[in-house]
């Protein structure tokens, strides 16, 4: 129990690294498994794991987000592109370029914050439900909106996540230990449901093994998809692509609480399938993200490029490597591109 919540949900760990906890697993990943990614680094060769952050095209992914719009800066009405400093003093000989960018922060390879995503609960146990976050931080006052939808406090000009924000991702580092689970080299590029028993036939099969702090990485070919169609996606070949996790399957989910993993990444849209397998009743439409960002504190991370990488840990026999993956340092913000590097 804390000050914010007298219920947390069932199989959360609401409170597990104190009541004012911000970073959820990312506590896992500690100086020991950075060490322990620095010792998978044998050859010194990095793999960037991004993709151009102005794929995958479009807004066929999501309809509210849109590529990234760059235009110059401007002094006065000139546009700072091979901007001749003599204009300002004639003895001068600088030519300059600076320019800015308008960007969706989660359009292309990216990380959750844990304000992404919350959820009905009745963390009061007064009998009624509020919107909370992971470790019961409020909407209205702890992730404010410049709109209210229910009652909650609102603000038009200051609106953003004040707690669990990205920014604390970034400053904590996301360095350490990954693990690569190479989804299509066993299923292809079918669109498949993985529960907890075919990714038990497939870790086991390659031999990979998930220790407490790692960084999951499961590669599906999805980015690769989305690179082959050269940023005009189709919506019907992207739908019924490559593998995706089930988030009903509740053994499945339970692995991930027992894993101890610190952050779930994939190469495609959300982790794990949308739509998600049918259930009956009120539940959440994002399951897995229910249970990692809210339940857990268990950061995930989408649209990754990971096809590289994948091949060289395989024709390596390997799966492990060091990832270091910081998402921008933006306070507030309740998701953020990223650039992340493997080395191995």
């Amino acid at each position: 129990m804390s000050g914010r919540w007298k219920n947390r949900p069932e199989g959360s760990e609401w409170g597990q690294h104190g009541a004012d906890d911000e970073l959820g697993r990312v506590n896992l990943i500690t100086p020991e498994k950075v060490k322990q990614g620095i010792a998978e680094v044998k050859e010194g060769l990095t793999f960037c794991l991004s993709l151009p952050l102005d794929f995958p095209g479009g807004n066929i992914l999501n309809v509210r987000r849109h590529p990234p719009r760059r235009r110059p800066t401007f002094l006065e009405d000139k546009p700072y592109i091979n901007f001749p400093l003599y204009r300002l003093d004639a003895q001068n000989t600088d030519v300059v370029s600076d320019d800015e960018v308008t960007i969706c922060l989660q359009y292309s390879t990216q990380w959750d914050a844990l304000s992404h995503v919350g959820a009905f609960f009745d963390a009061d146990g007064d009998g009624t439900e509020e919107k909370v976050y992971f470790n019961g931080f409020r909407a209205g006052e702890d992730v404010v909106g410049p709109e209210s939808y229910d009652g909650e406090a609102s603000d038009a000009e200051g609106f953003g996540a004040n707690r669990l924000g990205i920014q604390n991702f970034a400053r904590h580092g996301m360095q350490g230990r990954a693990v690569m689970i190479d989804l299509e080299a066993h299923v292809g590029r079918e669109r498949v449901y993985v529960g907890y028993d075919r990714l038990m036939e497939i870790m086991e099969a390659d031999g990979v093994t998930v220790e407490r702090g790692d960084m999951v990485v499961f590669r599906t070919g999805f980015a690769e998809e989305i690179l082959s169609m050269n940023r005009t996606p189709s919506k019907e070949r992207l739908e019924n692509s490559c593998a995706v996790l089930d988030g009903r399957d509740e053994k499945l989910l339970q692995w991930v609480s027992e894993s101890g993993a610190a952050a779930l990444i994939a190469d495609n849209y959300a982790v794990e399938g949308i739509p998600a397998q049918p259930k009956d009743g009120r539940r959440p439409m994002l399951p897995l993200h229910h249970h990692c960002l809210f339940k857990l504190g268990l950061p995930l991370a989408e649209l990754w490029f990971l096809s590289e990488l994948a091949d060289w840990l395989r024709a390596n026999g390997r799966s492990r490597f060091l990832l270091t993956a910081p998402p921008l340092r933006l306070p507030g913000a309740v998701g953020s591109p990223a650039t992340p590097v493997a080395t191995v």
